[in-house]
């Protein structure tokens, strides 16, 4: 952790502990990602369907808000030990600006995967809707940075959502939600170091949960990207999850 690194958490944790709490939230799943026929014929054997484990979490605060996952990725059975398990971690966080609901945001993405290494850094605005009716909708967008084998620099723009409508059903509770992000006029050298062939990419997932007693959790979401995770057209998968929340 270099001092850049080191300054900006103690500036977190310091603006924490002087601010109000108000929410928290956090969860631990068990995920099976079942990729299509046609995403896995166009990848050449390098998707593959796998299992993986999520702890999630995120707060409130009267400056704002945080939220982070890291996802232990069982990708390949036959692999030695030092490489059955890749990681993927996300961390947001969105510190009010004074001027009604905008937010000074920025998220950063990384996955470590038998080898590949990759860094998505954005830095830019958010606006928070929230509903009465339980739903809540939050773009944003901002400059995007990216490190990962074979280059590292600018990389365009990226925009998003992260959108939530909770729902009932007779007695049963359900939930609605969907993340976006579409990376714009991403650089020449960063696309020629791809098999993804355009600078503009789209990434998300559309899930339905049942909220079960119990503070169980059963979700059915489809997986979507587009000249992105390493291959150009479209990729698609379905992703069978089972959520304690606590």
């Amino acid at each position: 952790m270099n001092k850049y690194h080191l300054l900006l958490l103690s500036t977190l944790l310091s603006t924490t502990a002087s601010a109000e709490y108000l929410y928290s939230f956090g969860s631990v799943n068990i995920n099976y990602l079942d990729w299509s026929s046609d995403t896995e014929e166009r990848s050449n054997g390098n998707k593959q369907d796998f299992a993986y484990l999520e702890l999630e979490g995120g707060a409130g605060f009267t400056w704002g808000e945080v939220y982070g996952f890291v996802d232990f990725e069982f990708q390949d059975s036959t692999a030695s030990n030092d490489d059955a398990v890749a990681v993927s971690s996300k961390g947001k966080l969105a510190v009010k600006t004074g001027l009604d609901e905008l937010r000074w945001y920025a998220q950063t993405y990384s996955t470590e995967n038998q080898g590949f290494h990759g860094r998505n850094t954005v830095l830019g605005l958010s606006y928070n809707l929230v509903g009465d009716s339980g739903w809540f909708f939050s773009p944003f967008v901002g400059f995007h940075y990216t490190n990962k084998n074979g280059f590292a620099g600018m990389n365009g723009g990226m925009a998003g959502w992260v959108a939530n409508y909770k729902f009932k059903l007779g007695e049963q509770n359900f939930t609605l939600s969907n993340w976006h992000e579409t990376e714009f006029a991403r650089t020449n050298d960063y696309v020629n170091s791809t098999r993804e062939d355009d600078d503009l990419s789209y990434n998300g997932s559309l899930s339905v949960w049942w909220n079960a007693p119990e503070n169980l959790s059963l979700g059915l979401q489809y997986r979507y990207a587009h000249n992105k995770l390493g291959q150009s057209d479209t990729d698609s998968a379905i992703i069978y999850t089972v959520k304690y929340n606590f």
